[in-house]
């Protein structure tokens, strides 16, 4: 079954079948993606893949950044099978599976006193002993084990891969699909202890005939054997068995042979693999015709160790994940309760000089009080606005707009707060700037969490000043809004972070929120955020985004832009 696997990225993990789909599978940010991508770098509509002439073919929608295969840019190549394909900042292999069956069927374990516990255990191994023997010097009287043996490096590769998908289902498919390649069972079976109640449950079922929903009767014995001493085994009800020759009905139905085997882990048992096979009454009379042997137990044995391993694999990095998240949330809650807490105790302040000047009848209390309320009152509220913006994904909402209109209206706002602080804004509207299509909410969202950084950069320094420009790029097809200061600057390893959710260069009196709701705006509208700065000599952020006159399109009109 071909599919796409991404293996870096946000959505690492992700399978997309292929085979699903007839006509053009497209792969870029919107939600109407058959291939849907939580990467910022990646355009709403970035590429497509189309089956032509019985293969599959990629091609790049003509996306600013690119689309790469095996780490050269292509307009449209034909895929092989573990071709890498890299969009924005993730990476997808493409790959030509075999069909991998869904668990079916049921699994009965028969009680101790159950007539299937006539089956004997006839050899018993310890894991050691499998993972050596796997190693061991290839029997040449036995092409078909001489040929599982130079493949088993293959199949712990294989599983080692597979062990990387957080599906667990996904994953336990795909070993028994390996199994089933290498030994010459009929049905199988994948149980999995449970953590805490220590029982095994069914995760896997696979049948050779396809549609074969029968009951696999597994001995309870033979599974409690398995567990207890950590050895795999080989069972037979023939061999050595009285029921054989007493002519019961395993006589007219042939000779079940079994393997079960630990699936032994770095540090417990996870569960137990077990196949079986029905060997026809004339094989079974002829010495040396049993479908099962030692050998195939030595290399079940190596098979369920790497089988464990991957499952502790997918296991341990989904509760890393989680961990991850709960760790950041911890993080969110921690940072901005601080942030809160410091807001409230501003109002708190501002509100006891407005009671006490209300009791004095001192209106200069009064408003300096009443000023020291409205100030926190400004930034709780810029605040929550930072957190929407940040925590949801938005869609912008262009229409044609006169940005230089956008950018008073900031110039407006903060002015009052510039002069207060003795701080020079250097605006001049251009004369000739057209109305653009552009979402004006978002971006003059954008642009005042620069400008308000620009102001704190030239706090109490002498001649300050904030200047403000637009200019248009024709030939790149970008408008670019330059906010700079005279401040005292950051050095290269702060300039560095300064994008990163929580980093404030203001100390307690940042939140970390804005130049990182800037950059996500920014890159929404499919544009993106610079900043350039030396101690000592300010700081300059350019926001650009792509350059579109109101009269090349309809307002309202939605837009594929490129990400960046």
């Amino acid at each position: 079954m071909p599919s796409l696997y991404v293996i870096q990225g946000r959505n690492r993990g992700a399978r997309f079948d292929l085979g699903a789909h007839t006509g053009a599978l497209t792969i870029g940010r919107e939600s109407g993606n058959v291939v849907k991508l939580d990467d910022n770098e990646v355009s709403r509509r970035h590429a497509e893949i189309r089956r032509v002439d019985g293969s599959f073919v990629v091609g790049d929608l003509k996306s600013s950044n690119g689309t790469y295969v095996n780490n050269r840019k292509v307009e449209r190549v034909p895929l092989s099978s573990g071709d890498q394909i890299q969009i924005g900042r993730t990476v997808l292999v493409y790959a030509q599976d075999d069909d991998v069956e869904p668990p079916t069927g049921i699994v009965d374990v028969a009680p101790p006193d159950g007539g299937i516990d006539g089956s004997r255990i006839i050899r018993s191994m310890r894991e050691d002993e499998g993972v050596v023997a796997a190693y061991a010097p290839d029997d040449t009287n036995n092409r078909w084990l001489a040929r599982a043996r130079s493949n088993v490096q293959v199949m712990y590769r294989t599983a080692l891969a597979a062990g990387r998908t957080l599906d667990i289902d996904e994953l336990l498919g795909r070993i028994m699909q390996l199994v089933f390649e290498w030994i010459e069972a009929d049905r199988g079976c994948i149980m999995l202890l449970d953590p805490e109640t220590r029982e095994l449950t069914t995760k896997a079922r696979r049948d050779r005939r396809g549609g074969d929903t029968s009951s696999l009767a597994i001995s309870r014995t033979i599974l409690d054997y398995v567990v207890e001493r950590h050895e795999g085994v080989l069972t037979s009800d023939a061999q050595d068995d009285d029921r054989f020759a007493a002519g019961h009905s395993v006589v007219r139905t042939g000779v079940r042979e079994a393997i079960c085997v630990p699936m032994q882990g770095r540090y417990d048992t996870v569960g137990v693999m077990y196949f079986d096979t029905m060997v026809p009454l004339g094989e079974s009379m002829e010495q040396g015709r049993s479908r099962f042997s030692d050998e195939h137990l030595k290399l079940m044995i190596a098979i369920g160790h790497q089988a464990a391993l991957a499952v502790e694999d997918t296991t341990f990095y989904s509760a890393m994940v989680q961990a991850e998240r709960l760790a950041a949330v911890g993080q969110t809650i921690a940072t901005l309760s601080h942030h809160i807490k410091n807001i409230l105790q501003g109002i708190k302040g501002g509100g006891y000089l407005v009671e006490m000047a209300l009791e004095n009848e001192d209106f200069a209390v009064l408003a300096k009080g009443w000023d020291i309320v409205r100030r926190n009152q400004a930034k709780i509220s810029s605040l929550v606005m930072d957190m929407l913006s940040f925590s949801k994904e938005r869609e912008p909402d262009p229409m044609p707009s006169d940005l230089a209109a956008v950018v008073t209206d900031i110039v407006e706002t903060v002015q009052q707060r510039a002069a207060d602080a003795r701080t020079s804004v250097r605006w001049t509207p251009p004369a000739d700037l057209p109305r653009l299509v552009f979402d004006p909410e978002g971006i003059s969202r954008a642009v005042l969490n620069v400008v308000t950084n620009a102001l704190d950069a030239v706090e109490n320094r002498p001649d300050a000043w904030v200047e403000i420009r637009i200019d248009l790029d024709r030939a790149a097809g970008v408008v670019r809004v330059i906010v700079a200061d005279n401040g005292e600057g950051m050095s290269p390893e702060t300039l560095a972070e300064i994008f990163n959710l929580f980093v404030s260069t203001k100390g307690s009196r940042g939140t970390g929120l804005g130049l990182t709701v800037s950059r996500k705006i920014l890159r929404e509208h499919g544009g993106d955020i610079r900043a350039e700065s030396r101690l000592g000599a300010g700081s300059t952020f350019t926001l650009e985004f792509p350059l579109r006159p109101a009269g090349d399109e309809p307002a309202g009109a939605t837009h594929d832009g490129p990400s960046t």
